[in-house]
């Protein structure tokens, strides 16, 4: 334990001892650090003052090298401005001489010039000496030549008249040659004639052969596919019962018919091959008789003897057609010798009866289509049911797409009939219409316009009619606008303008949306400027609700729609025309059909068969009537009239009138040229449509047409009236015009109002506001009033304007029924420059106010009087109402006065 204790002890007092020399080490180190700071900052201040001193020296030495430098530079310059004066006075005095020496030289020069320019005067004048010599020599010589030349044209013309006068014998013998010329010309024209003449007659009856020979073969062909049909008919029934046998039999057959049919064409070959070679004969006959007439190598003896072979040859040919009449229908025959033929048939069901009866048929069909029309279609329905359509339906069909393809104009006519026939017979409207919208196709995949465009026409009144349905219209019209072009789109306008009118009562959503389609193409600009024209005008038509495009004309509303049949037909449809249905096949059944269209004709016209039975047994005793009735037709034809259609004689007389015009010097030769032409009445409104459009035509105005219009006016009132139709109609129509047609319209019209050919009330079709205006018409308006004020001065013009008596044609133009109108009138003549013709209707737009108080007041008055009529006392009530009324009047009158007051 003491052990312990001691070294704890000695523990103590080691650490203690330590942390006191710890202690002392950082006393000595803290002392340290304070030494070396003070010698650092005593070092540095000691620094800087050795600099700055240094810093004061070199500034001191800076200074005294610059003023060293000064004074260098002063001295140096002083030395060079010396120097240079020195040389600038030596260099002058080198300049003087030089000066000086330059003076002598040029005057040395100057007179030598001198001695040149007198030498050179003095040979001048000696060289012209000598050319006058020379000219005068010349002179002399060129009159020489000039009097020889005179000689030689003397001689020449002498020269000239003898070979004229030897030209002029010339060509009277050249002229009695041709005189022979033109007559064996015309000797060789009437040969030609005869011999063409010939040839036609000629090919006309081997044309005739050989249709012939086409029915013929056709009539065969129908027989052998008959023939075939059955023969497969009985194949297919043997073969089902034979089986092996079947199929050997069928071999045999086969090269039976392969027999048969190779005879039958050897047989057309020889015959086709005789008529070549006849007909080649011919031909060689003729060939050798013309170069023989034209050589003049033949005698009249040939001649009568080949006229007699052609004569021999002829007469054949007839007895054979003659032979064949009862097979083919290409010969002509009389009616008298077809009836006669009939009649002496005696077997009705034979096949040359039916082919008689059938070829009369088709002739009677043609006739009665050809003649119909608007007046007489009701004479010529029951005609047509007095032929047997069922037989003849092909026949039909095709004579009335012939003659729509012919005349477009008579279509509704067609389509009229085709309704009234579709009412009785169904599968005639049926098949019509399936031909129709075949021929459609195959005009539209040609790109056949005038095709196209009767049968888009066609099919337009087939729907007018309730013939063909609407469908097949909207069809259509989507096929064409698909993938418009200017003729695709045209033939769309065509055909909406036709039936638009029944699309409309029908399916007025189908044709809005046509009509948007129409106007999407507007929109596009691809299409030309007339079928943009085009489109427009259709939309004014359907604006107009079709007015003058009615979907069937009064006249030819015939059918009841409870009656018709409507046949609802797609262009996408595969369609069958049956052309066999034109074609003559022998019937079997012929007297039965026959027998049970007698009792459906009966069944339809009623009585009228009958009747014209009864009438057919006693024509031996109205033959007399008959003739009466004829005679009496031939006068009602004689005094119809012709009408033209067509409007060729209005085209004449339009390009006369233009030509006339603009083939004149001036307006006083082109009035006197146009009133010689035999106007028509009526027609003198295209003469003034063509003066009109003759001046919008021109690129600027020409007063000479505005004076020719001027003349004509003033010439016949007539003319007056036609103009003021134009104004009215042009002013409608004016926002189709360019801006060039409607400048020359609106002066040409201002020159008639300004010479007073025009009368002034015309103004009042114009109606000037806002709603009724379009940019054209205030163009128009514009360009109108300022030529009259040029014409007359904005004096009289505002005279003629203020004129109390025409105050009635004015009211449109400076209107007064609403201040709207009113401004818009002021504020239009003040912007085109024309604000003194409006002064009286500011005064009326001032004043408008007071005079609407004014109109009010008796309102009032005439109020109060009839409350006063109700009292007892007449003369009190109305003198209370009296001062009432002043007092009430004071009273609005203060109160109008004092808002003005406040307002302002």
């Amino acid at each position: 334990m003491g052990g312990k204790l001691r070294e704890e002890r000695y523990e103590k007092r080691n650490g203690d001892v330590k942390i006191r020399d710890d202690k002392d080490r950082e006393r000595s180190r803290d002392k340290e650090t304070r030494v070396r700071d003070e010698k650092h900052q005593k070092e540095h201040g000691e620094r800087k003052v050795q600099d700055s001193d240094e810093e004061n020296k070199r500034v001191e030495r800076e200074r005294t090298g610059r003023e060293r430098d000064r004074s260098h530079h002063q001295d140096r310059g002083r030395e060079t401005d010396d120097s240079f004066r020195s040389r600038r006075s030596r260099y002058d005095l080198e300049d003087d001489d030089d000066r000086k020496k330059r003076k002598r030289a040029e005057r040395h020069n100057d007179s030598e010039d001198d001695d040149d320019r007198k030498e050179r005067k003095r040979a001048g004048r000696s060289n012209e000496s000598v050319d006058g010599g020379d000219r005068k020599e010349r002179k002399r010589a060129g009159r020489r030549n000039d009097s020889e030349d005179d000689d030689d044209r003397r001689e020449r013309k002498r020269a000239g008249r003898r070979n004229d006068s030897e030209d002029d014998d010339e060509r009277k013998e050249k002229r009695a040659e041709r005189r022979n010329d033109s007559e064996d010309d015309d000797d060789r024209k009437e040969r030609k004639r005869a011999e063409r003449h010939r040839d036609r007659k000629t090919d006309d009856k081997h044309r005739k052969e050989r249709n012939r020979r086409d029915d013929d073969d056709e009539e065969e062909g129908f027989r052998g596919r008959e023939d075939e049909e059955g023969l497969r008919s009985r194949r297919s029934h043997n073969d089902y019962e034979d089986g092996d046998d079947g199929k050997e039999r069928k071999r045999a057959e086969r090269q039976n018919n392969q027999k048969v049919e190779d005879k039958r064409r050897n047989e057309r070959n020889r015959h086709a091959d005789g008529e070549d070679i006849r007909y080649k004969r011919d031909r060689e006959v003729k060939g050798q008789h013309q170069e023989d007439r034209r050589d003049g190598e033949l005698n009249e003896h040939q001649e009568e003897r080949r006229n007699m072979e052609v004569n021999e040859r002829r007469d054949a040919n007839i007895n054979t057609s003659a032979s064949n009449l009862g097979r083919s229908g290409g010969v002509y025959i009389p009616p008298f010798k077809l009836a006669r033929m009939m009649k002496d048939v005696q077997d009705k069901s034979s096949a040359e009866y039916q082919r008689l009866t059938w070829d009369a048929l088709r002739k009677s069909i043609n006739g009665l289509v050809n003649k119909v029309n608007a007046t007489n279609i009701k004479n010529i329905i029951p005609e047509l049911f007095a032929e047997n359509l069922i037989r003849g339906r092909g026949l039909f069909c095709r004579s009335c797409m012939k003659s729509q393809m012919a005349s477009p104009g008579f279509t509704d006519v067609f389509a009229a009939l085709v309704a009234v026939v579709n009412t009785k017979f169904h599968e005639i409207g049926n098949l019509l219409l399936r031909r129709v919208v075949l021929q459609l196709k195959r005009a539209y995949k040609r790109n056949d316009k005038p095709q196209l465009l009767a049968a888009v026409k066609f099919i337009a009144h087939l729907v007018n009619q309730q013939v063909a349905h609407e469908i097949i219209a909207l069809e259509l019209i989507t096929v064409l606008l698909e993938t418009p072009t200017d003729d695709s789109v045209e033939v769309a306008v065509g055909f909406v303008t036709e039936c638009g009118s029944i699309l409309q009562e029908y399916t007025p959503q189908g044709l809005h949306g046509i009509f948007e389609r129409f106007r999407g193409i507007l929109h596009e600009g691809e299409i030309d400027k007339r079928v943009q024209f085009l489109i427009e005008n259709l939309f004014a038509i359907r604006k107009a609700k079709f007015q003058g495009y009615p979907a069937i004309r009064p006249e030819l509303d015939l059918v009841d729609q409870e009656d018709q049949f409507t046949h609802e037909l797609s262009l996408e449809d595969e369609i069958d025309p049956e052309t066999t249905l034109d074609i003559f096949k022998p019937d079997p059944q012929f007297l039965e059909n026959e027998k049970l269209y007698e009792d459906l004709k009966k069944s339809i016209l009623g009585d009228e068969s009958e009747d014209d039975t009864a009438s057919d047994d006693n024509g031996d005793d109205e033959d007399d009537d008959e003739d009466e009735d004829e005679i009496d037709e031939e006068e009602e034809e004689e005094r119809m009239k012709i009408q033209d259609e067509t409007e060729t004689n209005l085209v004449n007389l339009r390009r006369t009138i233009y030509l006339t015009i603009m083939s004149s010097v001036d307006f006083e030769e082109a009035g006197h040229k146009l009133l010689k032409i035999k106007l028509e009445p009526g027609q003198e409104m295209e003469l003034c449509i063509m003066l009109l459009e003759c001046c919008s035509q021109e690129r600027t105005y020409l007063r000479y047409y505005g004076l020719l219009g001027q003349r004509f006016c003033m010439y016949n009132k007539v003319y007056q009236e036609n103009f003021e139709k134009n104004f009215v109609q042009q002013y409608s129509m004016i926002h189709r015009l360019e801006t060039n047609k409607l400048r020359n319209v609106a002066k040409f019209f201002a020159h008639l109002l300004g010479t007073d050919a025009l009368p002034w009330h015309v103004l009042a079709y114009i109606r000037l506001t806002e709603e009724d205006t379009t940019s054209s018409s205030r163009i128009f308006i514009k360009i109108l009033f300022q030529e009259l004020s040029e014409h007359l001065g904005i004096r009289l013009l505002n005279e003629r304007l203020t004129d109390p008596t025409m105050q009635d044609s004015f009211e449109s133009i400076f209107p007064k029924d609403n201040p709207k109108n009113t401004r818009f009138s002021i504020n239009f003549f003040t912007s085109i420059g024309l604000g003194g013709i409006t002064e009286n209707l500011r005064e009326y737009l001032k004043n408008m106010p007071r005079l609407i108080m004014q109109q009010q007041k008796p309102v009032s008055e005439s109020d109060d009087e009839s409350d006063s009529s109700g009292s007892s006392s007449d003369s009190d009530t109305s003198s209370s109402d009296g001062s009432g009324s002043d007092s009430s009047s004071s009273d609005e009158s203060e109160s109008d006065e004092r808002r003005r007051k406040r307002r302002r």
